[in-house]
């Protein structure tokens, strides 16, 4: 049997926001974190940017699984 391939885009955090969601999802190769927004599913997504507007980057070595 084939070993599944691990998902690159993880779901980091989520929340309501007015009448929609509100997602925080991540590159899992590249670490690069980025904002989308809908109502069900994401439908627009942008790079999240921290106070200096530097993307925010996390460890990719976090999401790796041994």
């Amino acid at each position: 049997m084939a070993k599944k391939k691990p998902d690159r885009f993880v779901i980091k955090e989520n929340q309501s926001l007015g009448g929609g969601l509100l997602y925080v999802v991540v590159d899992t190769q590249t670490g690069v974190n980025y904002i989308a927004v809908g109502a069900l599913t994401p439908s627009y997504i942008t790079p999240l940017l921290d106070a200096g507007g530097n993307i925010v980057v996390d460890s990719p070595a976090q999401y790796t699984l041994e």
